[in-house]
């Protein structure tokens, strides 16, 4: 049977691509301050829907001892966004794009936003930020499949790893929530639920149906760690 986990590659998944993105983000922010850049899958309400989930489910991290970190954060919209609902965890966004950390620093320098930025490859074995109460990722898996990268002796692909990296940095008993276009619930459970990592939670979404067969364009799944 085919692995649908396995997709084809794309620019979408490599660095420069990202560093131009978000280097032309930049010039747009500097000209115009009230633009802080794209917020993806706005069409599908996912930031909203997954802020919503982490202030109405998980209210016992909402405090600064807690620790939230966003894997791939881009523009750091999705912290900026707990910041606005009052989310009050200590947060840390990191993304291997150096242009998307410039970017989310001024961003939340001009708007005084009490988050911080790093650059850093997470698939490599030094990286060690310490471990979080949450792990958020929206579409940074998505981005990851892209790449084509692999990781370690034996070139194993950056997806089948990607739950280790998981295990690595949350807590025990802490929550990963993770939202992607490009997996179905399914895929995505099958990607990152290992010995360490269950399914919790889900976030619903309006379902379409096609010729008989029912389904969402976008899936978010909330693991959280034995």
């Amino acid at each position: 049977m085919e692995d649908t986990t396995k997709l084809n590659t794309s620019k979408l998944g490599t660095k420069k691509y990202w560093d131009d993105f978000y280097s032309l983000e930049r010039g747009n922010f500097k000209e115009n301050p009230e633009d802080t850049g794209e917020c993806w899958f706005n069409d599908n309400d996912a930031e909203q829907r997954m802020v919503d989930f982490v202030t109405e489910n998980l209210a016992e991290f909402d405090n600064k001892e807690s620790k939230v970190i966003d894997l791939g954060t881009g523009n750091g919209h999705l912290l900026f966004a707990l910041c606005e609902d009052d989310f009050a965890a200590t947060m840390l966004g990191v993304d291997y794009s150096e242009e998307s950390v410039r970017f989310a620093k001024e961003i939340a320098a001009s708007k005084e936003y009490d988050v911080s930025f790093a650059q850093a490859d997470i698939f490599d074995a030094s990286w060690n930020p310490g471990e979080f109460d949450i792990v958020l990722d929206k579409g940074t898996l998505d981005a990851i499949a892209l790449s084509g990268l692999t990781v370690g002796e034996n070139k194993r692909p950056v997806v089948e790893v990607y739950h280790t990296v998981i295990e690595k940095i949350l807590k025990k008993n802490g929550v990963f929530l993770i939202t992607s276009c490009n997996f179905t619930q399914e895929e995505l459970t099958k990607i990152v639920q290992s010995e360490h990592l269950e399914v919790w939670e889900t976030i619903k979404y309006p379902v379409f149906e096609f010729g008989g067969v029912k389904g969402s364009t976008i899936c978010s799944i909330a693991f959280v760690k034995k």
